[in-house]
């Protein structure tokens, strides 16, 4: 039987193509039987308040850093949403003087238009926005060189070649869209020998870095967040951290601080993942085979999937 029409974008796969059993048992989780969802290799982690659910996040990036040496290389690969977290890693880095010399760091995504990155000085750049949030704030006889520093770019050799150089990826972090992505990472679209059925998990999974076209719901979600909702200023193209290199990372770190994805979606991916139910359709989905991974939530944003007409 053909898988349905998205709800969403009729030309896309995404999570509306479910079967309804799945998006049904999603919906009905409390936030209880959320937390049970963790099994070994997914942890699931509640915090009660903002302040600590972003300095847990931000002390993320010092455990990483403090494991490196010059002899053994140590880096963390880290998101632009959530957002908040960037300035308390620079005071810790600055109140622990922890010298970074030897440290690494590997921006998620940017930015594409016409196939090629935006610049750094482009208002919505993501390597911009970790320099100004974090990297400047933090003293110059601590920081990371800046050759240390991996940002992607629409030619992602350079990029892709740094994640076999030798240096670990302790952690990559991330947050969820609303289409239920990791970085840029989107279902595709709805066309050639994906027409009737999603890519297969195992063909997702080789897809790397790369310049990406992205879903509807992600172009509307970004200017939500970052744009005031002004999606004309928000572009239709991304470079993403492929699932290649996720799987290079140790550890796979999801922030669910409210903010980005909707109550539905927080449970959707973890019910996916946590049953080991993995589709491209929702991307998230395919970490369910990472060896590491953990959800962190603020319990503030985790909300309720009950009708409310407002």
């Amino acid at each position: 039987m053909p898988r349905k029409l998205s709800s969403i974008a009729p030309d896309w796969w995404d999570y509306t193509t479910l079967d309804s059993e799945i998006i049904d048992a999603a919906a009905k989780l409390t936030p209880q039987q959320l937390l049970k969802l963790s099994r070994p290799g997914f942890k699931i982690v509640f915090y009660d308040t903002l302040e600590e659910f972003y300095l847990a996040e931000a002390l993320e990036y010092i455990t990483s850093w403090k494991q490196s040496t010059d002899d053994n290389p140590v880096g963390i690969c880290g998101p632009i949403g959530p957002t908040e977290q960037l300035p308390l890693v620079a005071r810790l880095v600055n109140a622990l003087d922890l010298n970074l010399r030897s440290a690494h760091f590997w921006g998620m995504d940017e930015w594409a238009i016409g196939g090629r990155e935006v610049g750094p000085k482009h208002p919505l750049s993501f390597e911009r926005a970790d320099r100004e949030l974090c990297f400047e704030r933090i003293r110059k006889d601590l920081r990371i060189p800046n050759d240390h520093l991996h940002f992607p770019k629409a030619d992602a050799t350079q990029y892709r070649q740094s994640w076999d150089s030798g240096v670990r990826c302790a952690v990559m972090q991330g947050g969820q869209g609303d289409v239920k992505h990791w970085a840029f990472n989107d279902p595709l679209p709805r066309k050639g020998k994906y027409k009737n059925e999603p890519p297969s998990p195992a063909e997702y999974r080789k897809l790397a870095t790369r310049v990406v076209q992205l879903h509807p719901l992600t172009v509307a979600q970004n200017a939500r967040t970052s744009g005031g909702g002004n999606i004309s200023l928000v572009p239709t193209q991304a470079i993403s951290v492929g699932p290649a290199e996720t799987w290079k990372a140790e550890k796979v770190s999801i922030w669910h601080g409210g903010k980005h994805d909707n109550p539905f979606g927080q449970r959707l991916t973890a019910f996916m993942i946590s049953k080991r139910v993995i589709d491209s359709a929702v991307p998230m989905s395919l970490l369910a085979d990472h060896p590491n991974v953990q959800f962190n939530y603020y319990t503030g944003g985790i909300g309720n999937c009950a009708i409310e007409m407002h």
